[in-house]
């Protein structure tokens, strides 16, 4: 597989390749279960596992560590998911799905759609996608938030299997076509 080597930046922000280094800011904060219940994965529960996830998880293409600027520090990921992991059945050949998560002491400081906008950039000007989704399960109004921030539009509710010991949750997916991507641009 290829590696991840692609920087993108923003005013605040860096976002690159996860590095085995990052494994104790990645468990800093994927421990918190505020974290990792909302995105929909179990809280990290020790240093080695969050290093297996940067290994495994975290090594595929356009997955990046978002990183501030002013410290080095690794406080949350984006990305781009992979095309046999997407949560939503709609989702295009010329289509893409972002997910995200930040920390939570960065919650409320504009910094995952800041996030976000970037990485639409990418998806929209550089890989020439057509349309990108995002999901956010019941209850997550920070997470719906960001999205309708950066211009994302409702477009359908779906139930999700249950997975063993788990119970089956609804996911609200939003999506934002390339021309009102564009016509957004002069809004930010």
């Amino acid at each position: 597989m290829e590696e991840n080597t692609l920087q993108l930046a923003t005013e605040r922000l860096i976002m690159r390749a996860w590095q085995e280094s990052d494994a104790e800011s990645l468990y800093k904060y994927a421990k918190d279960p505020d974290i990792g219940t909302a995105a929909g994965w179990p809280p990290h529960s020790s240093v080695e596992e969050s290093l297996n996830v940067i290994r495994t998880v975290f090594s595929a293409p356009e997955i990046y560590a978002v990183v501030l600027k002013s410290t080095g520090e690794p406080v949350g990921c984006i990305g781009i998911v992979a095309r046999n992991v997407q949560h939503c059945a709609e989702i295009q050949d010329d289509e893409a799905e972002i997910g995200y998560w930040i920390g939570k002491p960065y919650w409320g400081q504009g910094l995952t759609p800041e996030a976000v906008r970037r990485l639409l950039r990418r998806c929209f000007e550089e890989l020439e996608m057509k349309a990108v989704w995002c999901g956010h399960y019941d209850g997550n109004s920070k997470s719906r938030r960001v999205m309708e921030k950066c211009g994302f539009r409702f477009h359908h509710t779906e139930r999700e299997d249950a997975q063993p010991q788990e119970e089956a949750r609804t996911v609200h997916f939003m999506r934002m076509i390339r021309e009102e991507w564009e016509s957004n641009q002069n809004s930010f």
